[in-house]
Formats: C-alpha cells, structure tokens, sequence
C-alpha cells in the first residue's frame, strides 16, 4: 500500500503538478474524463482558476480543459498539492 499522502484535484494550486491516483465519479462523467486520458498515473497541471473559483483549467496529456470544482473534488491525486 502507498503511504503517500493524497488530495483531490481541486486542492492543487496554480501551476502546481500532481499526479491522478482514482477517479471517484461515475456515470457519463467518468467516462468523458478517462476519454480525455485522465486516469490513474496521468499528469495534470493546474494552470488557471476563473475570478469567481470555478472552472479550473488544468493540462492533461497536453490537452488544456476547464473542469468544475465539484467534479475534481472527487479525482483524487498523489503528492502534496
């Protein structure tokens, strides 16, 4: 088992990298985001959050996508945000 300590995706500040260790969502959702290749051991970085907080756009697999606080509170990541 790892030891690493985890957060969620929506923990990870502004130009910080983490990296995807589970998904917990379900449904159409989960699977729009293991399309887009986010799934465990996938590289994301956060790049900028909206003035209001949400969206958030992050780089995966270089691809740039916004995603709603909700949704990557439940992508948990690896590694201090």
């Amino acid at each position: 088992m790892d030891s690493q300590p985890f957060f969620t995706l929506s923990a990870l500040d502004e130009g910080a990298e983490a990296r995807v260790r589970a998904l917990h969502l379900s449904g159409g959702m989960r699977r729009r985001l293991q399309d887009l290749g986010l799934v465990a051991g996938t590289r994301v970085t956060c790049l900028q959050r909206a003035c209001s907080g949400d969206p958030t756009a992050y780089r995966i697999r270089g691809a740039v996508i916004a995603l709603r606080t909700d949704d990557t509170a439940r992508i948990e990541i690896g590694g201090a945000p």
